[in-house]
């Protein structure tokens, strides 16, 4: 086979071209569905060689120009020696822009060159697409496949030779400057095309780093997409292999998926000479006058100690090879997919060929809430924001349904009414370039492999799905709902919210709380606060309650507590969930639960008890909203549509999405109310009329009598609509709304009375109750 005919050198940077394509890159980016996140350290400014495993075509143009944006150092990169057989505009524009030929004769001299002037180098050491993501043998050795050769092999050891050959030019040079070899140095200087000599010793002083990358596609799709519809309009037919690329690739691109680049631990690839190399490599650099010289050592040694030093050096690459081969794949951002496939092929490896589906959910949970507590391990951020992940005790989780749905498709696992069934092609061996297409668990499941600690926890959340303890569920659903606070806080205290957020008020910890007493009476209360509020216009009951015995649990409504942008993208079902939340982890402490509500949260009370759960004694629900004394309330829907019209048709932000709250309580409640959050008020206030005759445990309504925002009628009202035969009224006298807060007219200790109503009534039949009025 005739060598390629290159020039002995190649173009510089062209740095006005380099810096207009990083231009265009970022509005393509703005165009593309692909969000992405560069995790990264200290490694973009330290390192020099930047390594990357390589699963599509999409991410070869994407790190260079983030390094780019990050360091300002311009980056080189290697590319098939096909794109340069023509003399071209991609071919010219490639050289331009720092792309090499890989198979360029003097290509770790000219790549050493760009590193000395301070540039950065891409490398894919996997020297082409791993499709399979199989990156380990049965033995537990990591190697890839090779097309070409048809079998595995491991890494191309490039980047570690070129690392150490940059390192012995500059052991050269720093032993010049010693030396006062002003000359050498000179020439040097003037062969690199550096500006000075200080920029030749700054470049000398300075370590050779490798860092070891990992680029995560998340999720993984193989749908149709525009680009294969558009290619095929214009192609007399694609191969298998062509259109298999463009689904999967083209839906990497088009289908709103995340791309995570995550920088491991930089690599010195003199950590792996011994004291022989260095002795040797010392002896032999004053025979050495070029980076030429260097990288001739192993193939066309002039001497005995030249052939000895390249085995020596041949032997340290292949160390550091293994070193950054770990590295590159112990970086791999894990997601709830990784997570299902490595059960999924745990289970039929081992004979398992069905899972009930609940059970299947409840071990992702736990092994989700486990790997939180690994640090050595990168999750993805889908498994430490709960608004992804907490549902699936429930079942209802969108991403797994999403990847369950794949499979299913693919013939590799079916549903049988409540249990998973996985299916013997999960098994099989597949083409290499259909594998994505067919077999997209083991696409999965190879991925996450060489993590040991993922396939070790997922197995052991399998055996302690029967075992372990309600209660330790319920801590980590009580985590989750923190978690919940810190995500809203850190998504809605954004630059582009302070036009609200500047003039809240709110300062009491609106955290959700769990309060256990010294000495439990084994009866459980929920606390529900309203709108606009937080768990702390509960706080002060419930720590009076908990210093009677009983064990506490205060909701936060989704949107409540951090900004009132937040709580504009809340639904009623989205509160509702925070209240069954609350309520299984109360659950998990106590079997017997009385259930109480303020104002919204009195509604969403009532709603729980309409479930007629066995564990709720009773419910108590104080200036429930039906009526408002404001009567232009009742614009509300009108005033909704008018917004989601104007959203509709331009990125405005409604005619008026915000009113102003003048609250009795500015440090708990918002300041602003969106009209969102009006609007499903007043679809659950219509709700209301269906839940109510269904609950047939004791209630008890609280109403003041000059409530200011809730009319008194309210109260007679919803009395009319409850048909449980155990009902009370209590009419408080009150000029304020916040009487559970503010304990008016003793609030707590008609409540009080309540609780202990419903524990003395839970084993007799309920005895019928006349509304009642308080003056």
């Amino acid at each position: 086979m005739s060598k390629p005919s290159y020039p002995e050198n190649w173009n510089d940077i062209d740095t006005g071209l380099y810096y207009r394509s990083v231009k265009i890159f970022n509005q393509v980016r703005k165009l593309l569905s692909v969000k992405m996140k560069l995790h990264a350290d200290e490694q973009v400014e330290k390192g020099d060689i930047f390594l990357f495993n390589h699963f599509s075509r999409f991410e070869t143009f994407i790190p260079q120009f983030l390094i780019f944006e990050q360091s300002g150092a311009y980056c080189c990169a290697i590319a098939s020696g096909e794109f340069f057989k023509e003399d071209n505009v991609l071919a010219r524009y490639l050289g331009n822009v720092g792309v090499f030929p890989h198979n360029h004769p003097r290509l770790f001299q000219l790549l050493a060159a760009q590193i000395l002037r301070g540039r950065k180098v891409i490398i894919f050491p996997e020297g082409g697409m791993v499709k399979d993501h199989r990156v380990m043998d049965v033995k537990g050795h990591y190697s890839v496949y090779s097309r070409i050769t048809g079998e595995r092999r491991k890494h191309h050891t490039g980047a570690a030779v070129l690392a150490q050959g940059v390192e012995i030019f500059k052991d050269m040079v720093r032993t010049a400057y010693q030396n006062k070899n002003h000359a050498q140095l000179l020439r040097w200087k003037e062969e690199l095309k550096l500006d000075s000599l200080d920029q030749l010793l700054t470049s000398a002083l300075k370590p050779t780093l490798i860092v070891p990358a990992n680029i995560t596609f998340y999720p993984i799709r193989s749908s149709e997409n525009l680009l294969l519809t558009s290619v095929e309009l214009f192609s007399n037919g694609l191969s298998m292999r062509q259109t298999e690329e463009l689904l999967v690739e083209g839906n990497i691109i088009f289908r709103n998926t995340d791309m995570d680049i995550r920088m491991g631990e930089t690599v010195n690839p003199l950590a792996t000479w011994d004291w022989r190399t260095r002795l040797l490599q010392k002896k032999v650099a004053p025979e050495l006058d070029s980076l030429d010289d260097i990288f001739a050592l192993p193939s066309r040694p002039k001497n005995w100690k030249h052939k000895l030093l390249g085995a020596y050096l041949k032997k340290s690459a292949n160390e550091t090879r293994n070193q950054y081969m770990e590295e590159i794949y112990e970086n791999v951002t894990i997601n709830l997919s990784h997570l299902a496939s490595t059960l999924i092929m745990h289970c039929i490896e081992n004979g398992m060929r069905s899972l009930e589906r609940q059970f299947f959910y409840n071990a992702l949970y736990i092994g989700v809430k486990t790997l939180q507590k690994n640090t050595s391990i990168h999750l993805h951020r889908s498994l430490l924001n709960p608004n992804y992940y907490s549902n699936l005790q429930i079942g209802t989780n969108k991403s797994f349904e999403h990847f369950i749905e794949i499979a299913k498709s693919t013939d590799l696992i079916e549903e049988d009414r409540d249990y998973y069934r996985f299916l013997p092609k999960l098994l099989e061996e597949h083409d290499f370039d259909l594998i994505r297409l067919e077999n997209l668990i083991a696409v999965y499941h190879n991925e996450a492999e060489p993590i040991a600690a993922v396939s070790k926890t997922m197995i052991k959340a399998l055996d302690e799905c029967d075992t372990i303890a309600p209660e330790a569920i319920a801590a980590w659903q009580f985590e989750d709902e923190l978690m919940d606070l810190k995500w809203e806080l850190h998504n809605y205290t954004k630059p582009i919210y302070d036009d609200i957020n500047d003039h809240e008020t709110a300062s009491e910890d609106p955290s959700p709380f769990f309060l256990q007493p010294v000495e439990d009476n084994g009866i459980g209360v929920l606390l529900i606060h309203g709108l606009l509020a937080s768990p702390a216009e509960m706080k002060g009951y419930g720590d009076h309650l908990a210093q009677q015995g009983y064990t506490v649990m205060g909701v936060r409504l989704k949107g409540h507590g951090s900004s009132p942008y937040a709580l504009r993208d809340q639904s009623r079902e989205d509160w509702y969930a925070s209240v069954r939340q609350g309520f299984e982890i109360l659950k998990a402490h106590c079997r017997q639960i009385v259930v109480t509500g303020f104002s919204t949260g009195g509604a969403l009370a009532l709603k729980l008890a309409a479930e007629n759960h066995p564990e709720i004694l009773g419910v108590s629900a104080a200036a429930v909203p039906l009526k408002f004394i404001n009567s232009s309330f009742m614009l509300v829907p009108l005033l909704h549509g008018t917004n989601r019209f104007v959203d509709w048709v331009s990125s405005y932000e409604g005619v008026k999405p915000f009113f102003e709250n003048i609250s009795e309580h500015p440090r708990v409640n918002y300041r602003h109310v969106p009209v969102r959050g009006l609007y499903e008020l007043r679809l659950l206030i219509q709700q209301m009329d269906e839940f109510l005759p269904k609950i047939k445990l004791p209630v008890l309504l609280m109403q003041g009598d000059h409530d200011p925002v809730v009319s008194v009628k309210s109260a007679p009202e919803l009395m009319n609509k409850l048909r449980t035969p155990d009902k009370q009224l209590k009419i408080l006298k009150s000029d304020r709304h916040g009487v559970i807060m503010e304990n008016i007219d003793g609030a707590w200790h008609l409540n009080d009375e309540f609780i202990r109503h419903c524990v003395n009534e839970t084993n007799t039949r309920p005895i019928s109750r006349t509304a009642q009025s308080r003056s």
